[in-house]
């Protein structure tokens, strides 16, 4: 994915005359959502939580699965992941094996996401729920699909960057939403929001009157490894939705960033980048570091050359999202 335009992030009162020469596009794509979201979709026999987004990535999703399936293992049950696989060469659908697939053949995401549970890739979602549910999963976790029509969902939980929010409020390509925030909304029974307290009091003071349904407020921070960063030089790169939150992330816990190399959602990492920061990084009697994400997409050769910072998610409070848990039975 590339980086998103500036004007995404205009205020949705003041959307800029790019958006707004591009507005009749977005009302296009908003209305062929609504049309696919309207058709029938596969009923599994198990519950399928849907953790999905309105906002064409970057909102903290992977780490919001991640932090999905512990609550769901807290309450013993071990469920399945299901994941379109962005990226990877495969269709599937086919069970990730962490140990012989590689994140250019079934996605950085299914990759990193295998550490932690049985997953799923399959470009067709609807089959990549079958194929769970056949080889005996009791629930599945289906990481992003919100838009999907295939798969009838029995939870949804969108997820929001807190600091972006919903952006300018339009649809693509006139803003960064899959679909109208009124809309998305009304077919979601959670909304969780990720960010500091700053960035909670901004995004209600921008979207609140919008949000009707019940609102889990996060925050994504390191998890504590015992590695002390303070003073510790490094070249960091990263190929998330939002590289420079990494890059704040890594100054917060004390490190020297002497270099950020900020890349798209995704990018591959060729080897004359990787010794071009190598190389650099050498020079400056430095570290490389990058995310747990793009880790995955490192070649062998390579990883032991860059450390990785890890962060997880932590919920304020997960009442309202256990209710939805106690309501299925988990």
């Amino acid at each position: 994915m590339m980086r998103p335009p500036v004007f995404w992030q205009n205020p949705p009162d003041r959307p800029g005359l790019a958006a707004r020469l591009l507005a009749p596009l977005g009302w296009g794509y908003a209305a062929q959502t609504a049309r696919n979201m309207a058709k029938p979709g596969y009923g599994a026999g198990i519950p399928v939580i849907c953790v999905g987004n309105l906002n064409a990535g970057g909102t903290g999703k992977t780490p919001t699965v991640i932090a999905v399936l512990d609550r769901l293992a807290a309450r013993g049950h071990l469920a399945d992941v299901v994941s379109r696989g962005y990226g990877g060469s495969l269709a599937g659908p086919l069970r990730v094996d962490h140990g012989r697939h590689s994140a250019a053949e079934v996605g950085d995401e299914p990759l990193l996401l295998s550490s932690f549970a049985s997953t799923w890739v399959s470009q067709d979602r609807a089959a990549g729920v079958m194929a769970a549910e056949a080889a005996g999963a009791r629930v599945i976790v289906l990481d992003d699909g919100f838009q999907n029509p295939t798969v009838q969902k029995s939870l949804s939980l969108v997820v929001v960057d807190a600091e972006r929010g919903f952006g300018n409020g339009r649809c693509l390509p006139a803003g960064p939403l899959r679909e109208p925030v009124g809309a998305g909304l009304a077919r979601a029974d959670l909304l969780l929001s990720i960010g500091d307290a700053a960035a909670q009091g901004r995004f209600r003071n921008v979207w609140g009157a919008q949000i009707t349904l019940p609102h889990l407020v996060g925050r994504i921070g390191p998890l504590r490894t015992g590695m002390d960063w303070v003073g510790t030089r490094v070249v960091a790169f990263a190929g998330i939705g939002y590289p420079e939150k990494f890059f704040a992330a890594l100054s917060a816990e004390g490190a020297t960033v002497l270099r950020a190399e900020a890349l798209s959602d995704h990018a591959e990492l060729p080897d004359a980048l990787l010794h071009r920061l190598d190389a650099e990084a050498t020079s400056l009697g430095a570290q490389l570091v990058t995310t747990e994400k793009d880790a995955t997409r490192l070649p062998a050769h390579f990883r032991s050359r860059v450390m990785t910072l890890v962060v997880r998610l932590q919920v304020e409070d997960w009442a309202g999202f256990d209710v939805h848990l106690d309501r299925l039975g988990l």
